[in-house]
């Protein structure tokens, strides 16, 4: 039997090449969970961790130890195999259903119902059907050319992973798609209605019908999808009323497998709902790195983050390299080389320039680093804003604004806040926000009182790694962590392609 206490041992009696997507998932949520068998602490202490690796473990022996019975009668079910198939030939051939030659007689087609095998339950859907299931659901729909290039660009990074392989027995569909898509992607214009023949619709649309997420699975994934989001009041009610609906109706029942982590989430929805003050949606680490083993998530870390060792050796701690952004030109000068998940406050007394400053920055970032969204609540989509971006001359392709902060942050990797004030954020929102988007990097613009201090939690500034102060009119002053006394003239276009 494969347990706790012996897994890293039975590894080589296990082929996980031949074994179901599931055990793959499960295998790499226990190595990421125990350091590779090295601490169990997560084990031991999480009881969502524990239960995900014990069901898994279960369900492994249950499969090993049915594959081998399997093997002892194969050669039983060989030699009746041909028995069994005279005795239904001859059934057939009395029923008069086929000649006494096995070809089949012509008959008037039946016009009752052939009742389809139910799909079987699983806790997550193979990679490669997921992209199949999301490319037939394409069909009859307008997409635009962006929508369409991040399909693309997700199969693709998919393949690059290698959560799609070669070897993969969904190969040649993968292959398929992704010629359609970019075969798609090149002749359209802007938008396109996108028809599969009936021929390619039917024979993809029957590999997907085979497996179905559980519906426990896919509320776990939802709520998952909440977590550290502003403004999703509506939506978490929504979903704590669809989830005792199902419970009620016993359309999922008492022994779900995942009924105990349903109970939590009705809890901490229910506590959610209850509190006005809350405005984000927080999952404990813990209980969060658990459902994410139960979705089989993909990510290389648990929550996206690599864990660190808490005690380090000081001479292989200097020695460690750790990647900086590259900074050059005044941006250099003004705040240093930070990392590439870096915080910022900007704060400073209305009409001073902090607003430019943060504009040329966030274009700065766009022509260098990635993608940027600057929020500007402080303003919002107005001629205002218009102006600055164009007296910068920093629009840009990387370069998104918007007058809320949107739900989903993934596609960016700098985000600015103008202003925090103004959005209605406490350093406890911006603090989950940091948490759950741990490799982006947040700039925060806040509001300054007369006195010139900004409005916010003084303890605020101690939490980011970047402080720059607006003191008077066109000067920043940056004393973070960086490059302490770094300053710049905010109007003097000198070096804005820096």
């Amino acid at each position: 039997m494969i347990a706790t206490n012996n897994y890293f041992k039975k590894l080589d009696e296990i082929d996980f090449s031949i074994l179901p997507d599931a055990f793959k998932k499960g295998h790499e949520f226990l190595i990421k969970a125990t350091n590779n068998g090295q601490s169990w602490t997560s084990y031991q202490s999480s009881e969502t961790v524990k239960k995900t690796i014990d069901i898994y473990l279960a369900r492994l022996n249950e499969f090993v130890n049915r594959d081998k019975d399997l093997q002892k009668t194969n050669h039983q079910k060989e030699k009746k195999r041909q028995t069994e198939k005279e005795i239904i030939h001859h059934t057939l051939v009395k029923q008069g259903v086929v000649n006494p030659d096995g070809s089949t007689k012509n008959k008037k087609k039946s016009t009752q119902r052939i009742n389809e095998p139910h799909p079987a339950l699983v806790e997550r859907m193979p990679e490669e059907l997921r992209f199949i299931k999301r490319f037939v659901n394409l069909n009859g729909k307008t997409r635009t050319k962006d929508e369409v290039l991040r399909f693309i660009n997700s199969l693709q990074k998919a393949i690059l992973e290698k959560r799609i392989r070669k070897t993969s027995s969904y190969a040649e569909q993968i292959r398929f798609i992704q010629g359609k898509l970019i075969g798609l992607y090149n002749e359209m214009k802007t938008k396109v209605k996108i028809e599969l023949k009936p021929e390619t619709y039917d024979s993809l649309r029957k590999l997907t019908a085979g497996e179905k997420v559980m519906d426990s699975v896919r509320f776990i994934k939802r709520y998952i999808s909440f977590n550290g989001k502003i403004g999703i009041k509506k939506k978490a009610d929504v979903l704590l009323k669809h989830i005792t609906r199902m419970v009620d109706k016993k359309k999922i029942p008492a022994n779900d497998l995942y009924m105990d982590e349903l109970i939590r989430i009705t809890k901490n929805l229910e506590a959610f709902l209850d509190d006005p003050t809350k405005k984000v949606l927080a999952i404990e680490k813990n209980e969060l790195n658990g459902l994410e083993g139960i979705l089989g998530c993909p990510c290389d870390q648990l929550n996206g983050i690599e864990e660190k060792p808490a005690i380090m050796n000081s001479m292989d701690f200097a020695n460690m390299d750790f990647d900086t952004l590259g900074f050059m030109g005044k941006w250099l000068d003004l705040i240093g080389d930070p990392s590439s998940n870096f915080t910022a406050m900007v704060f400073g007394k209305p009409k001073m320039g902090k607003s430019y400053l943060c504009v040329d920055f966030a274009g700065y970032l766009a022509r260098n680093h990635g993608k940027v969204l600057y929020v500007a609540k402080e303003e919002g989509l107005d001629y205002t804003l218009q102006q600055k971006l164009n007296d910068k001359a920093v629009a840009h392709p990387n370069l998104y604004v918007a007058s809320v902060l949107p739900e989903n942050l993934a596609d960016y990797d700098f985000i600015f806040l103008d202003s925090v004030t103004k959005l209605g954020l406490t350093p406890d929102d911006l603090a989950r926000l940091r948490i759950v988007n741990p490799t982006k990097s947040f700039i925060f613009i806040f509001q300054s009182t007369k006195a010139g201090n900004f409005r916010g939690a003084n303890s605020f500034q101690h939490d980011v790694d970047v402080v720059i102060e607006v003191p008077e009119k066109g000067r920043a002053v940056q004393f973070g962590r960086f490059n302490q006394g770094g300053e710049i003239n905010i109007f003097d276009d000198h070096s804005i392609a820096a």
